[in-house]
Parts: C-alpha cells; sequence; structure tokens
C-alpha cells in the first residue's frame, strides 16, 4: 500500500472508530484522525506481531479490521490518558 493510501486509511478509520465509541473524547477531530493513523500503525504492527497478518491493500477487508481495531486501542487509551470519561450525565 501506497504511503498516502496509509494515510488516508488511517483517516477514514479514525473517524470510525471515533463513531464506535460511546460518549464523547478529548480532542476534536483533528486530534481524532491523527490518532487514527497512529492506531493504523499500532493495529498494523499488532496484527503482523500476534497473528502474522498484515495489509493487503486498501480495499482489503482485512486491512480495514486491522486499522480500526487500532484506531479504537489508541483512542481508548488516549481518552484515559486525559481523563475524560465516556458519557456523561
Amino acid at each position: 500500500m501506497s504511503f498516502l493510501g496509509f494515510i488516508l486509511l488511517g483517516l477514514i478509520c479514525g473517524a470510525i472508530a471515533r463513531a464506535i465509541l460511546p460518549g464523547r473524547q478529548a480532542g476534536g477531530w483533528i486530534a481524532t484522525l491523527v490518532l487514527g493513523v497512529i492506531g493504523a500503525l499500532l493495529g498494523g504492527w499488532l496484527g503482523g506481531l500476534i497473528f502474522n497478518i498484515g495489509y493487503d491493500g486498501f480495499f482489503s477487508i482485512k486491512s480495514w479490521a486491522i486499522a480500526i481495531v487500532g484506531s479504537l486501542i489508541v483512542l481508548v487509551i488516549y481518552g484515559a490518558i486525559t481523563g475524560r470519561k465516556g458519557s456523561r450525565a
């Protein structure tokens, strides 16, 4: 996958991960998109390390799943670090 394709995948998966997580997340959309790219990197690294899988291409379901799971992990960790709670009453 090209570098620009990878960046685009991370940006889109960051937005999807933000939509999946309940409640308000810390940071704005720009932070979420940057964290999505970081999450895509993390997902690819963990996928290769644990399951011996990697990114096949931009339109591969496996690539999207890896990037979304990585983005979710990064957003949860970022939320825990910044101290924001998931939902407010």
